[in-house]
């Protein structure tokens, strides 16, 4: 599926997605990422919800954004309350969601101008 969005201020956004791969800027990625408005597309060395490890976590709570997206995959997947310590006691917010539903959020979040971040498994 294509999104559509006006883009300002040469922000990353995604411009579609599909099984297995979203694309940031018109840039097709098929590997767990990490997106940021403002800053290069990062790998993150993810390859499923049951691999996370609260260390991932930690690594978004360092990223100084206000709330972070977790994209669980095709389907949303809950992650046990141990994992989301790093994030509450950095004070970011979390929402957990499929990927398609994060990229989505994010976009809008973004055209807000909120500091957001969304951190997806593919």
């Amino acid at each position: 599926m294509k999104l559509h969005l006006a883009r300002s201020d040469n922000q990353n956004t995604f411009t579609g997605y599909g099984e297995g791969y979203v694309m940031v800027n018109a840039v097709r990625h098929e590997r767990s990422l990490v997106v940021l408005p403002d800053r290069p597309v990062e790998s993150w060395p993810v390859s499923g919800v049951g691999a996370l490890q609260e260390d991932d976590l930690q690594f978004l709570a360092g990223l100084g954004v206000e709330i972070v997206l977790l994209g669980t995959g095709e389907s949303l997947r809950f992650l046990h309350p141990r994992l989301l310590q790093p994030l509450a006691q950095a004070r970011v917010g979390v929402e957990v969601m499929d990927t398609r539903a994060a990229c989505r959020t994010y976009n809008i979040l973004v055209a807000e101008g909120r500091k957001v971040a969304a951190a997806l498994i593919l």
